[in-house]
């Protein structure tokens, strides 16, 4: 994949998150994905990502910086939201609460096959 490419396809898997068209996951996102290190396979990516949305149901995936070197994407993503309960161990119920997430993917045959995800869990709690 090209640069732009890559990012097009990027793109296109955070509108597919913001939308919550898991049938679509597949398009963007490799059967064997592995996620901090960890295999979760294509099923157990989508059932992570259900369950973020559960628990946060305002959720939305903002790109606030994007950079590209195939087959290589690294982002940072922004997050203001109103998780329903407990998000990353504190008892958020319901405030509004904002935080990043550093987030590195690896493609593999045209689709995400590893992420590597920090997120600034301290933030959140720096707002409580």
């Amino acid at each position: 994949m090209t640069g732009a490419e890559i990012t097009d396809c990027y793109r296109g898997y955070i509108a597919c998150l913001n939308s919550q068209n898991w049938p679509e996951l597949g398009h963007f996102v490799h059967d064997d994905v592995h996620y901090n290190g960890k295999f979760v396979g294509l099923d157990g990516y989508r059932r992570m990502l259900e369950a973020d949305f559960r628990a946060i149901p305002d959720l939305q995936f903002t790109i606030g910086l994007l950079i590209a070197e195939p087959p290589h994407v690294a982002a940072q993503l922004l997050f203001d939201c109103t998780p329903i309960a407990d998000l990353f161990g504190f008892a958020v119920n319901g405030k509004r609460v904002a935080f990043t997430e550093n987030v590195f993917y690896a493609f593999s045959e045209g689709k995400i096959r590893n992420v590597w995800s920090v997120i600034d869990k301290a933030a959140v709690g720096d707002q409580l």
